[in-house]
């Protein structure tokens, strides 16, 4: 790969990736993209994570999952926290 990629932008504001980046970055068709503006020529392109951020919602339910994501019984968990709490 090549140090400097460069695209033409059109008429529309498009411009396109060029493969090798696409292939090394393993982009695909409907993925979003950020751009940060860093000086009045020179912007940033990151890839946006979908992913939701993990907060005290996405927790609800993991004490009841084991191991192997297998679903454990409450009373289980309740007497392992005990447990943990006289130590």
């Amino acid at each position: 790969m090549t140090d400097e990629l460069i695209t033409t932008l059109t008429d529309r504001g498009q411009t396109s990736v060029p493969a090798a980046l696409r292939k090394a970055g393993r982009l695909t068709p409907g993925l979003k993209l950020r751009w940060n503006r860093v000086s009045d020529r020179e912007f940033r392109v990151a890839v946006v994570d979908d992913e939701p951020i993990a907060g005290p919602v996405a927790m609800r339910g993991f004490l009841l999952r084991g191991k192997r994501g297998r679903r454990r019984q409450t009373d289980i968990v309740l007497r392992e926290l005990r447990e943990g709490e006289a130590d």
